[in-house]
């Protein structure tokens, strides 16, 4: 694996570990390209910030990797990005938000479906239609605002429905990020902690679609930008749907 782009830190208060450490990791690994994505900021009212980023913690996230990346300049290629959400009503505002700081791109991890209320996790119980069907409104509304640079793992509810139901809804996601020409990522994160994703009926959709694809590491210790076995985990998937991983991810401004 050539390039991660899907990095975690301490700093998201669920991983553990330093941009240092994540980098000198990923440097043995022999990755050549390293992107942090770590779960940033949202300006939700009465957020607790239990999961990401504080405000006052963005600063430093990217006043640190701007060092690192100067630092190791002859080793590995570093990028600065984070992991978003998307809450329509809260949205723009962390956006203008972000606008000051210096990082390069986005990428979309949809975990909930009620606007930054956080009390609907796509991936916790056996949901059923309502909820596949608004997990997907969700992620749609999210690509089509033409700032996520990728979608991390599409494929991350836990639906206990109709096979038909899903095929349906799951396509209308995969033609949306065909259409916008933005990778769909296979998570190593899925495969290490044998979560419900990767789901061989959604990249089995995602072939007959033809969208592109990216395996990310989806990184929440340094440990685990060595396990290669996930990659290749990730990679076996590929394969077996004819899905080719990109090895390097062109980045969509979300300054733009």
């Amino acid at each position: 694996m050539y390039a991660n782009y899907h990095t975690h830190t301490s700093r998201c208060h669920h991983a553990e570990g330093t941009e240092r450490e994540y980098i000198e990791a990923a440097i043995k690994a022999g990755f050549r390209v390293l992107g942090f994505a770590d779960h940033g900021t949202y300006l939700v009212d009465g957020a607790d910030y239990r999961i990401r980023m504080r405000p006052e913690e963005t600063g430093e996230y990217i006043a640190t990797l701007k060092r690192l990346r100067d630092e190791y300049i002859n080793d590995i290629e570093i990028h600065i990005g984070f992991e978003l959400e998307y809450y329509p009503t809260y949205f723009e505002k962390t956006l203008n938000f972000l606008e000051k700081f210096d990082y390069e791109y986005l990428i979309l991890g949809q975990h909930y479906i009620d606007d930054g209320a956080e009390k609907l996790h796509v991936m916790k119980g056996a949901n059923g239609d309502d909820m596949l069907t608004k997990y997907v409104d969700t992620v749609i509304a999210g690509i089509n605002t033409g700032k996520f640079s990728y979608v991390a793992h599409p494929d991350v509810i836990n639906y206990a429905g109709d096979d038909a139901f899903y095929k349906a809804e799951m396509k209308r996601l995969c033609r949306a990020a065909k259409a916008k020409g933005i990778p769909l990522e296979i998570n190593c994160v899925g495969v290490m902690k044998n979560r419900c994703y990767p789901n061989d009926k959604f990249w089995r959709i995602a072939s007959d679609v033809g969208n592109s694809v990216i395996i990310g590491v989806d990184a929440h210790s340094p440990e685990e930008l060595l396990m290669k076995e996930n990659v290749r985990k990730c990679e076996e998937i590929s394969r077996r749907f004819e899905l080719f991983p990109l090895r390097e991810l062109k980045f969509v401004n979300p300054k733009m």
